[in-house]
């Protein structure tokens, strides 16, 4: 259902240096509170939990309820103090996982 997550967010960055991070995911967000044409409902599957760490350590988290918009955008604001490596995780209802990884080069 959703397709590869895009991330935006410097190649660079001085030491200490607050960067802003773009993503977006493609995913329709169902709430389960919708009917299909025939009256039944829709099951809910939504991505309920979105992770980001850099060099392994966690610099953002959000939990996501169903209120939730399709194609969920977050963007947010880090400190970069090293060289390292972005990974974002979003978790989906079903059990999928997307992820995907950044690296940023810090001088």
């Amino acid at each position: 259902m959703a397709s590869k997550p895009r991330v935006k967010l410097p190649k660079s960055a001085s030491a200490g240096e607050v960067i802003t991070v773009k993503t977006l995911i493609s995913h329709e967000m169902e709430s389960g509170q919708r009917k299909d044409k025939n009256g039944e409902v829709i099951p809910r599957q939504i991505i309920n939990k979105f992770t980001v760490t850099f060099n392994e350590k966690p610099v953002f988290e959000a939990d996501i309820e169903p209120a939730i918009s399709s194609n969920p955008y977050f963007e947010f604001s880090v400190k970069v103090p090293e060289s390292g490596t972005f990974h974002f995780k979003w978790e989906d209802d079903d059990g999928s996982v997307y992820e995907t990884e950044e690296a940023i080069e810090v001088a």
